[in-house]
């Protein structure tokens, strides 16, 4: 398996909340929907969520940098697979619906994304 893995930074005009609101229950389905053409396996939202803790760790790396609003995983069976599904002209479509809506609510140049390989080092929930 490998996973995309995109780091969300929301648009300047809207709120966390709103930003938060509009992937999970407008995106989201956009996704479902589309996720056996794209031969998407798995797909999992990381909304950053507020806590005391913030502060403490960001001071402990010495970081300033404003924090992601959320982290956005997708799985496919392999490398190939993923290429297929994105060249095929129905895929490329779905992408392109995808990526339209995403313009919507996400800073997509300040958005990083990659394609990675995961190496599990400890699973104890599975």
């Amino acid at each position: 398996m490998v996973k995309l893995t995109f780091a969300l930074r929301r648009r300047s005009d809207l709120s966390r909340e709103d930003f938060q609101r509009y992937w999970r229950d407008t995106h989201a389905p956009l996704v479902r929907a589309r996720a056996g053409t794209l031969r998407i396996q798995r797909y999992v939202q990381a909304h950053t969520a507020s806590t005391p803790l913030d502060d403490a760790l960001r001071a402990s790396r010495g970081g300033s940098v404003e924090p992601f609003d959320g982290v956005a995983e997708l799985w496919w069976d392999s490398v190939e697979d993923l290429a297929e599904a994105m060249t095929s002209p129905e895929g490329a479509q779905a992408a392109g619906e995808l990526l339209a809506d995403e313009a919507k609510f996400i800073d997509l140049e300040a958005s990083p994304i990659w394609i990675a390989r995961e190496e599990v080092v400890l699973d104890a929930v599975g």
